[in-house]
C-alpha cells in the first residue's frame, strides 16, 4: 500500500489489509485533518478496507466532524461500503 497527501487530497494505492496500512494511512490523515475539516480520499485499487479504519473514519465524520468525500476505483470496495451503508455517511462516489 501506498499513501500520497497533497493539500487536503488524500490518495491511498494498494490493498488497504494490514495493521501497518491502518497506521499509516491514520498518521498521514491525522496531519491533513490538523489545518482541513474536509478531505477528500481516492482509494485506487484495495478490493477491502480493514475494520480498524473504517472505525477510525467514523471518528472522524462523527466525532471530529470532519466532512470526508470518498473516491473509490474497484467496484468489490464500492459494493462492501454500499453493504454496509455507509456510502452515505463516507460521501462515497465511484471514481
Amino acid at each position: 500500500m501506498d499513501i500520497v497527501t497533497s493539500n487536503n487530497s488524500i490518495t491511498i494505492t494498494g490493498n488497504i489489509k494490514t495493521v501497518m496500512d491502518y497506521q499509516t494511512i491514520k498518521e498521514n490523515i491525522d496531519t491533513v485533518v490538523e489545518t482541513h475539516q474536509k478531505i477528500s480520499i481516492h482509494i485506487v485499487d484495495s478490493i477491502s478496507m480493514t475494520s480498524s479504519i473504517i472505525g477510525y473514519f467514523n471518528k472522524l465524520i462523527l466525532k471530529d466532524k470532519i466532512q470526508v468525500d470518498m473516491k473509490v476505483s474497484n467496484e468489490q470496495l464500492l459494493e462492501l461500503l454500499e453493504d454496509l451503508n455507509l456510502t452515505a455517511l463516507f460521501h462515497v462516489t465511484k471514481g
